[in-house]
């Protein structure tokens, strides 16, 4: 089996939370409503909604967001959450004693959390250098440029 080698991205930076105890359920909960959104507006969202996943969610973006500016020097004002995920871990089994000699099985689950922070600046700078292009391009006005619209001359054959 050909493993495909994924390309590295030089405008993305991860953290990734393994072993999290909380149902990858309920973690994706909180997670599809950051995914897409800005740094600072992820982590606005994530203090004020009221359920337990937020907080590992919360220090998950938090680390990525110090691994960019760490790591790659990104500001944290041009960062976007570009990718979020959320797989299920190991489910952990215990016992629990009950009366009469019975035992009562007790399943924690655990998830992984990927979090994946995009630097926009660079796609905004990509963008500013394409529309200087156009502009030096299409800035001769010398250029005698007819157009010839087929439909309203009478279509491609004329019939008189």
């Amino acid at each position: 089996m050909i493993k495909k080698k994924k390309k590295k991205s030089y405008t993305e930076v991860y953290a990734l939370g393994q072993y999290i105890s909380m149902s990858a359920h309920k973690a994706r909960r909180v997670i599809d409503q950051i995914r897409g959104r800005s740094y600072e507006e992820a982590l606005m969202i994530l203090e004020l909604m009221p359920y337990r996943g937020c907080y590992p969610i919360f220090k998950l973006v938090y680390s990525a967001a110090a691994n960019a500016s760490h790591n790659k020097g990104f500001k944290e004002t041009n960062l976007v959450i570009s990718k979020a995920e959320v797989n299920q871990g190991n489910t952990v089994k215990k016992l629990k004693p009950r009366a009469r000699g019975r035992s009562y099985p007790i399943k924690r689950s655990t998830c992984h959390i990927t979090i994946v922070l995009e630097d926009i600046s660079f796609y905004q700078q990509y963008d500013e250098y394409l529309m200087y292009l156009k502009k030096s391009v299409y800035s001769n006005e010398n250029r005698n440029l007819t157009c010839y619209d087929t439909y309203s001359s009478g279509g491609l054959w004329d019939k008189k």
